[in-house]
């Protein structure tokens, strides 16, 4: 029998210029969906997990546009709420060589962000669900969607269901210290923690020794310390952490670490030229989910995640379009990229 996963948070409608054009040049704007949690459906969708994508979208034709867009890979939208005036947008530019990618929200007022915990029936949603899966960014939306976040991990604490949490900061949607007031709370009731490689200092003040984001030197030792103080602090079953040494917006050296409270597991590095970086961190995620509901053990589930996490750099777009096996074959080893005959 299918495992079953549950995701709840925003998706977006994503207008990005062409190629690597900046904002003030463009005429052209590529339209495509995207958000954290979703981007984390169509990826177990794609490894073959019943997925089941949740939010609330208003009923016009471009809310109709991104429930098609789950539904073109095979997640179950069927738990969508429908209502509100309008989605959110978020406007990107790619970044190259030592010029960053920017990204500019447009999301105030969106369905999502009105929403309320009566629209939304956890009890019913959960029903023979394994895992819940949300990220930091839902509750950032505002007090309103963090309160439905916490419902949910209620009901899911409470029908047995393994919660995982992508801490995912983002400074455009709230401040360190709100962020950790509202996710110090949220992760009293979380199992799995996944998280960047920056994201404990700026959400919870956990910082890595001997490591420099800016520079790109990262200390395998500071990380070990900051999964150990997350599970001293939640008593998280596990911790998954990406490492990400960034050459430039071009090329970076991509890698990932996990503590299952006894053991650390470092997985190999990949050098990766980057195609879209967006989604990397969602992709890891979902990796790491469908290795562990599968049995995996420690270094295996890392390596999964990882491997998974760097193909999605090579694939435009939010959502990563790799199959479980493409996963398996760049774990075993084929990095290549020759033509497949």
């Amino acid at each position: 029998m299918k495992k079953r996963v549950i995701t709840f948070g925003e998706i977006m409608l994503r207008l990005a210029p062409e190629g690597y054009y900046r904002f003030v040049q463009t005429d052209k704007w590529g339209a495509t969906f995207g958000g954290g949690e979703a981007n984390v459906a169509v990826s177990l969708a794609n490894y073959e997990i019943d997925s089941v994508f949740v939010t609330k979208l208003p009923t016009h034709e471009i809310g109709q546009a991104a429930v098609n867009a789950l539904r073109r890979y095979g997640v179950d939208t069927s738990m969508i709420v429908r209502g509100g005036d309008r989605i959110g947008i978020y406007f990107l530019e790619k970044g190259a060589a030592q010029r960053p990618s920017k990204v500019i929200y447009d999301r105030a007022g969106s369905s999502i962000a009105m929403s309320s915990n009566q629209d939304f029936d956890w009890e019913k949603i959960f029903l023979n669900a394994d895992w819940f899966h949300f990220t930091g960014i839902t509750p950032a939306l505002n007090d309103s969607v963090a309160a439905i976040c916490k419902e949910a991990c209620v009901v899911a604490k409470k029908m047995g269901i393994k919660i995982s949490c992508d801490l995912n900061y983002r400074k455009k949607l709230w401040s360190k210290d709100k962020a950790g007031k509202i996710m110090g709370e949220l992760c009293q009731y979380v199992d799995i923690c996944i998280a960047n490689e920056e994201d404990a200092k700026d959400i919870f003040g956990i910082q890595a020794v001997d490591t420099d984001i800016i520079t790109g030197k990262i200390s395998q030792e500071g990380y070990k310390e900051v999964a150990k103080q997350l599970v001293e602090r939640f008593n998280f079953e596990r911790v998954a952490i990406t490492l990400r040494e960034s050459i430039s917006a071009s090329d970076n050296i991509w890698s990932g670490m996990l503590y299952d409270g006894s053991n650390f597991y470092f997985s190999k590095k990949y050098n990766i030229h980057i195609v879209d970086r967006v989604g990397g961190g969602d992709s890891f995620g979902a990796g790491f989910i469908t290795a562990y509901l599968n049995d995996y053990s420690g270094q295996e589930t890392i390596e999964f995640a990882v491997a998974a996490s760097c193909l999605k750099h090579s694939v435009e777009g939010d959502f990563n379009i790799v199959s479980r096996e493409e996963v398996q074959k760049l774990v075993d080893g084929d990095a290549s990229g020759r033509v497949q005959r």
